[in-house]
């Protein structure tokens, strides 16, 4: 399978790390030319890539054609190309619908599959969720990851605004771990501490999939002990509505 990349960014560098490292049958990668230190970063690295000389020759080739150009720019770089029939066509452009892309690509809205690939499949880890279900989408994302498909547009745009919490993850361990750090604790051991604490936090519900997070959080916060203070403060203190709020306003954003 040839597989082709309009947009030669950082989601589009970590999905070819992980594709070449992963068992997925790929005869050859092509990559736009727009970036070029990094497509020729990653036309030295890996032999079955080669850079385009142009975004046409991209969609003129490839067999499954990934969007993946910014949002701002989206338009007028996919309303430039022809994408000839028959692509499986994946676009990762953020908060950019599939009747925006029907409208820019002439492409049927139903043809194109979205999808939400997060940094991790560069180590093809985390997840991915994709709308509409398509086989040639799940063996792509299921090789550098976990594909997660999405019944209906709602439940994908919910996933999207999800994805949304890994800027809020870290700005909660660097708040943790500089709160640690004034009272002393050297950076290094804050950090080394709170990765595995976290790590192991996320493994337990992983391992645990029949439990709830509610179970999980009253399993783990012994009453009246320390655990349950923490989130208690946390709750009362309006950090619980705090990021429900947040969480509503970015789907509400996707849903534009």
């Amino acid at each position: 399978m040839i597989y082709g990349f309009i947009g030669t960014g950082t989601i589009t560098a970590a999905m070819i790390e992980g594709m070449m490292s992963s068992a997925l049958p790929v005869s050859g990668v092509i990559v736009s030319p727009r970036n070029a230190d990094l497509a020729s970063s990653l036309a030295e690295r890996f032999s079955q890539v080669r850079v385009a000389t142009s975004n046409q020759a991209v969609a003129d080739e490839a067999e499954v054609l990934v969007l993946a150009v910014r949002p701002q720019i989206a338009e007028d770089v996919l309303t430039s190309i022809s994408i000839p029939p028959g692509r499986t066509l994946i676009s990762v452009i953020a908060a950019t619908s599939h009747e925006m892309l029907s409208g820019w690509t002439g492409y049927d809205a139903a043809q194109i599959v979205r999808a939400i690939p997060l940094p991790f499949v560069s180590y093809r880890e985390g997840v991915t969720a994709i709308f509409p279900a398509n086989s040639a989408a799940s063996k792509l994302f299921g090789a550098i990851g976990q594909a997660i498909e999405s019944d209906d547009q709602d439940e994908f745009d919910v996933l999207a605004a999800a994805s949304a919490m890994m800027g809020t993850y870290y700005g909660l361990m660097e708040n943790i771990s500089g709160w640690m750090e004034s009272h002393g604790m050297p950076e290094h051991k804050a950090r080394a501490y709170l990765t595995q604490l976290f790590g192991s936090l996320s493994q337990v519900a992983a391992r645990s999939p029949s439990i709830s997070y509610d179970q999980l959080r009253r399993d783990f916060s012994t009453i009246g002990g320390l655990n349950e203070q923490v989130f208690k403060g946390f709750h009362e203190n309006g950090g619980s509505v705090a990021l429900i709020d947040a969480l509503e306003g970015v789907l509400a954003r996707i849903k534009k």
